[in-house]
């Protein structure tokens, strides 16, 4: 194998933690021309479809390749925002608020990236960039508060790739979930909360998570049972009774079983109850993006009122909440623990001169 070229270094340099924010990743552009190789990307990774190659590549490059990009860059066009894709456009957000608010908390030297496990930027381009800023400690954090096999371990599994063509790898630390994490779960409530003030209660609460697959629920996966502990836990928190709350699944993506129910028809059958009025939350989602802004907030909304249902409420994630970015600052120091140290300006003038005087060049 041959190795990325390690880049330069100056002894005396402080060692720098990095932490890695992921999420799923986005087309460049709201265009077929775009969504095409973001689309081929996505689906040819074995862990989001666990179908034979051979016969996955011939559905995927003859059919799939050839219907589903115009019809996703149409989606991408409904929602896609002045500064580009809304994933990327709250998740860099994110990671520079994460920033500020560790510098706040630690004066250890460090750098906060993000990366898409699917298009720009890469997980290895940033954990090169990381490298670079001399961050010899990578804490990987996906954006995924229930883990997945099909996403957090996606995520995983290309940052390990990514150290496999390192000659000189950096210390690595994932975190895998914080599906029942209390700040997570306070944040969800108090955006809720506020929503509600300012617009009023339903008469249901819709908790639509990102759907999987039937066959990874019954091979282990373990997304369906955290998916319903964040339903249980959040509405604890939002002091709701069972039935003032249900909790569903979205995204559905072809004619397999999916874990149910299913969002759309949990929304057709509320329709059709004359339900007076339904807000719909995606815990799943720290950001928002095309699944909850044209899915659940258009396609939802046109399913329920075209059934007889009345008021339909989309609340936003949690996105640049200022309590949310609290919760994942104490998440990240957490789980960083005894990595973050201070440098010492002796320590590391003596280790660069001992370098010189046994030959360094700096």
């Amino acid at each position: 194998m041959a190795y990325l070229i390690e880049p330069p270094y100056a002894h005396g340099t402080p060692e720098k933690t990095g932490i890695l924010l992921v999420n799923l990743g986005t087309p460049d552009a709201p265009t077929a021309q775009a969504v095409r190789p973001y689309l081929k990307e996505f689906l040819s990774d074995s862990r989001v479809v666990e179908i034979p190659k051979a016969i996955w590549w011939l559905i995927l490059n003859g059919i799939i390749l050839n219907i589903r990009p115009k019809k996703s860059a149409e989606k991408y066009a409904s929602v896609w925002l002045k500064e580009g894709s809304p994933l990327r456009v709250y998740t860099a957000r994110q990671a520079t608020l994460l920033q500020g608010y560790l510098s706040q908390r630690t004066k250890a030297p460090f750098v906060v990236e993000y990366a898409m496990s699917y298009g720009n930027p890469s997980i290895i381009s940033v954990m090169q960039k990381l490298k670079a800023q001399n961050c010899t400690r990578i804490l990987v954090v996906p954006l995924y508060p229930q883990y997945a096999a099909s996403a957090t371990a996606s995520v995983f599994d290309r940052v390990f790739a990514a150290v496999q063509k390192m000659r000189v790898t950096p210390a690595i630390r994932t975190i895998k979930h914080f599906h029942d994490d209390a700040g997570y779960i306070k944040s969800l409530a108090a955006n809720i909360n506020e929503y509600w003030m300012k617009n009023g209660r339903p008469e249901k609460l819709v908790m639509s998570f990102h759907g999987v697959p039937q066959y990874t629920l019954d091979k282990g996966d373990m997304y369906h049972c955290e998916c319903h502990k964040t339903g249980r836990l959040l509405a604890e928190a939002l002091g709701l009774k069972r039935e003032q709350y249900t909790v569903s699944f979205q995204s559905r993506f072809g004619k397999a079983e999916w874990i149910k129910p299913y969002t759309t028809a949990t929304l057709l059958e509320l329709g059709k109850q004359k339900t007076k009025r339904v807000d719909v939350v995606c815990p799943g989602f720290v950001a928002d993006c095309l699944e909850t802004l044209e899915e659940i907030a258009m396609e939802g909304k046109e399913d329920f009122q075209h059934a007889g249902g009345g008021e339909y409420h989309y609340i936003p994630c949690l996105n640049e909440r200022d309590d949310w970015l609290h919760a994942l600052t104490d998440l990240v120091l957490d789980n960083l623990q005894g990595w973050l140290k201070e440098p010492n300006a002796a320590e590391l003038e003596q280790s660069r001169l001992r370098a010189l005087a046994m030959g360094a060049k700096q």
